[in-house]
This record gives structure tokens, C-alpha cells and sequence, in this order.
């Protein structure tokens, strides 16, 4: 098959993580595959400006997008710029209507302006209030999959996903969700392929289920 024929992906991490949480993800030669990243975002910038700049470096034409966490939202945002074939979306959420009540309240509130992003930003603060060796090993284990985390970038980051506006899912939109996940509790979530015992990081710990499941639901038809 000719390159130019292939099926494209473009991949976002999510908040503060690197493409390299896609690496154990086996996708057949039938597609062509591109790993997006993090860039810095401007001073003040929307969301949809933000979206605009990443999207002038996706260049294949009608892509599938997929994002995971806050990087579902992101390709939600590109996907209203550009002409697309699939948005799938892993770990996150299709509108503000599935953000947790603790978000909302954060909206409303201006909480989530006080949170210590500059601690939160270094793995020693999460080891310190880690309550066994074994998730210390584990912490260390998932620092390999940390990108961007500037405290400017994670205050940005965060104000953007409290205060996204989306009333309605774009269409040909693929929802894939684990019922345990903490960040976005599954009883918010509507429409969605529920992962069984899948968390918020399930595109790492659960890459088998990705492996067998997430083609075939991308060759369903809308």
C-alpha cells in the first residue's frame, strides 16, 4: 500500500506525559502512525488558539486523532480546525457536562489556582507521600513517561480542562474509558467502550486491551 493510501493516526499524550506512553501500542503496517507532543503554551492562550497551532503540524489529510486525558480534549479542539476521519478519545471526556462535580465546583470557585503546581511538578513530592516501597518502585517506573511539566504550562493546563466549554460530542467520535478511573469517574460518562478494571493510566498498564481492541473499533462505520 502506498503511504500516501494509509490510514493516518496522530497520538497525544495526556497532561504532563510523553508520546513514549504510546510505545507498547502494536498497529498494524496498514497505518501510518504519528506521535504528537506537548508545546509551551503562550501567555493567556484559548485553547482553541493552542489547538491551531498544533493542528498546522498535522499535515495528512482527514486523520484519525487520538488523545488521551487532557490530550483528548486537545484533539477534540483540533478536530473542529481540521478535516478528520475519527476522533478517539482515551481517559477523558466529550463534554464538560462529564467533568467530575469537583471540577465544576473548581470553575466556579477558582480552587484548582491553588494547587502547588510547582511541588506536584517533581516526582519527589508524590514519593513523599507514597506509603509503601512498592509505589515508590512504581513512580519510578512511570517517570519515564513524563514530558512538559513547567509549573507555567500544568497551571495552564489544568485552569483549560476546569473551564472547557463542549456541550455536545463532535460526531464520529470513538469514548474508550475504564470503569475505574479516578480522575474521571465512570458515572459521568456516557456513550463510552468501558475498559473493565481499566484506570486513568490504562494506555500504559492495560496496552494488551489497546492491542486486541482499539483497530477493530476503529474499522466500525459510523
Amino acid at each position: 500500500m502506498n503511504i500516501k493510501d494509509k490510514p493516518t493516526i496522530y497520538l497525544m499524550p495526556g497532561m504532563a506525559a510523553s508520546p513514549k506512553i504510546f510505545e507498547r501500542l502494536h498497529f498494524p503496517n496498514t497505518y501510518d502512525i504519528h506521535l504528537l507532543d506537548w508545546i509551551m503554551p503562550e501567555e493567556d492562550e484559548s485553547l482553541a488558539h493552542y489547538a491551531s497551532r498544533l493542528a498546522s503540524t498535522i499535515t495528512a489529510p482527514n486523520p484519525i486523532l487520538l488523545g488521551v486525558s487532557f490530550g483528548g480534549i486537545i484533539m477534540q479542539e483540533v478536530a473542529k480546525q481540521i478535516n478528520y476521519k475519527k476522533v478517539v478519545i482515551i481517559s477523558s471526556v466529550k463534554t464538560q457536562y462529564e467533568l467530575p462535580k469537583k471540577m465544576l465546583l473548581a470553575r466556579y470557585t477558582h480552587l484548582h489556582k491553588l494547587l502547588p503546581v510547582s511541588a506536584i511538578s517533581h516526582l519527589e513530592f508524590w514519593k513523599r507521600f507514597s506509603f509503601s516501597e512498592a509505589m515508590n518502585k512504581r513512580l519510578t517506573l512511570y517517570e519515564k513517561y513524563i514530558g512538559l511539566r513547567s509549573p507555567s504550562y500544568l497551571d495552564w493546563s489544568i485552569d483549560r480542562i476546569v473551564n472547557w466549554q463542549q456541550k455536545e460530542p463532535l460526531p464520529r467520535t470513538i469514548h474508550i474509558h475504564g470503569d475505574k478511573d479516578p480522575v474521571f469517574p465512570i458515572q459521568y460518562i456516557k456513550n463510552a467502550v468501558v475498559v473493565k478494571n481499566g484506570t486513568h493510566i490504562m494506555i500504559i498498564n492495560r496496552y494488551k486491551w489497546f492491542n486486541e481492541n482499539l483497530i477493530p473499533q476503529l474499522a466500525i462505520e459510523d
